[in-house]
């Protein structure tokens, strides 16, 4: 009986051995497309990393412009001065500042159909 049922496995397998391996190597090949670590997966991967070290590299930027911003404030007396005269708008004795009215730039009237 093991001897009848090696050779029916032998007969299915000359049969269809060629479709069955077809058939493996293309359910491999969309899983390594397709499939949750595939080509598509890490190729979207990669571009999120690249997004994160782009905005890394905006951020270090800014990040050293904030430093000097610091260090300007903690060590330039003109930088103190400008701040105070602009942002704070103290003057310095005898000095006389005057602040001109924002004017609004009245809207075009619409046209009504």
């Amino acid at each position: 009986m093991n001897i009848d049922l090696q050779g029916k496995l032998r007969a299915v397998v000359r049969q269809y051995g060629r479709q069955m391996l077809f058939l493996f190597v293309v359910v491999l090949l969309v899983h390594d497309v397709f499939g949750t670590h595939g080509f598509l997966a890490m190729h979207r991967k990669q571009q999120e990393i690249q997004k994160v070290n782009a905005e890394l590299d905006r951020l270090n930027k800014e990040n050293a412009t904030l430093e000097m911003d610091v260090k300007d404030l903690k060590t330039d007396p003109q930088t103190i001065r400008k701040i105070a005269r602009e942002e704070l708008g103290l003057a310095r004795p005898g000095e006389v500042i005057i602040k001109l009215p924002v004017t609004v730039s009245p809207e075009p009237p619409t046209v009504k159909p």
